[in-house]
């Protein structure tokens, strides 16, 4: 069984991603710069945008985060995001999610500027993808891409089958393994909540893609014999005998999955810090448009 390690595959991008900004700065230009606007205190999002400022650090970009009370209205966070569209040394922006209900999320998405939204889910940038244009893609996708390159995981021809239709995840990655393009040219199957006889479809994926948000929901009964799995989900469940009083998994059930399948990712350490590489490889390509290095994000 081969272990996909996303923790370690990200850190080489991070360090690819060190040594070209500091060859820009090098040559005079300014660093990348990426905001990010955090609303509320859920525990997850103020983490989730730690570790993000933090790896922007690490390679060199200038971060800003700019925190609200949940009590912010919606008119203020779409204040803040033209402020930011119109700030020229701000290359790329993501609005953490969720938003409290008070404020639409699509509001919110499509008020950012496409060349900025290095999360890529503003609709210029989905239909961009959609046609297979130069555009952001979105970061956990793309993530899932990186590492099919990166640790030789042949898709093409493949029999893949994805669990989960979100705009987030499931559907963009449905479009990306689809393409004609390596990684991809895999046959795609997109399953949701209303598909029936899962199981047995599950079972047909070389490669299984699960982002269903239902912890440890996937387990080996699910899973063909030398399938590579691809485990997006992480949840918090309850465990006594640990400090934190929980700890930390995602939709499939590691100790039984990994016994069936050649490849997984674990939880944590898989997908989650390839999310965060990809972001990163997005604000450096929108940077580089901006700064006339490159034309477009690809």
């Amino acid at each position: 069984m081969k272990l996909i390690d996303g923790k370690e595959i990200s850190s080489i991008i991070k360090k690819e991603i060190a040594a070209e900004v500091a060859e820009l700065i090098d040559a005079g230009k300014p660093a990348p710069h990426f905001a990010v606007i955090l609303v509320g205190d859920d525990g997850a999002s103020q983490t989730y945008v730690n570790s993000k400022e933090k790896s922007g650090k690490e390679v060199g970009f200038t971060t800003s985060v700019y925190r609200f009370p949940a009590s912010i209205t919606e008119k203020e966070v779409l204040e803040t995001i033209k402020f930011i569209n119109e700030d020229d040394e701000i290359n790329g922006l993501l609005v953490q999610l969720p938003l409290p209900e008070h404020i639409s999320e699509e509001k919110v998405i499509h008020a950012i500027d496409p060349s900025k939204d290095v999360d890529g889910f503003h609709p210029e940038n989905i239909g961009k993808m959609v046609l297979g244009e130069a555009t952001c893609i979105p970061a956990t996708p793309s993530g899932i891409m990186e590492l099919f390159k990166r640790a030789d995981i042949e898709t093409q021809g493949k029999n893949c089958v994805i669990i989960g239709r979100s705009h987030i995840v499931g559907s963009p990655m449905s479009i990306l393994m689809s393409r004609d393009s390596n990684p991809g040219n895999a046959t795609v199957t997109l399953c949701h909540s209303k598909t029936e006889n899962l199981k047995e479809i599950a079972k047909q994926a070389d490669i299984l893609i699960v982002a269903l948000g239902r912890p440890e929901f996937i387990d080996a009964s699910y899973v063909k014999k030398g399938a590579c799995v691809i485990d997006v989900g992480v949840s918090r469940v309850p465990d006594s005998t640990r400090k934190s009083g929980y700890k930390i998994v995602g939709d499939v059930k590691f100790d039984e999955v990994s016994k069936v399948a050649d490849a997984i990712t674990p939880v944590p350490g898989g997908v989650g810090p390839m999310t965060i590489a990809a972001l990163l490889q997005n604000t450096l390509r929108s940077y580089k448009r901006q700064e006339g290095i490159t034309q477009s994000c690809k």
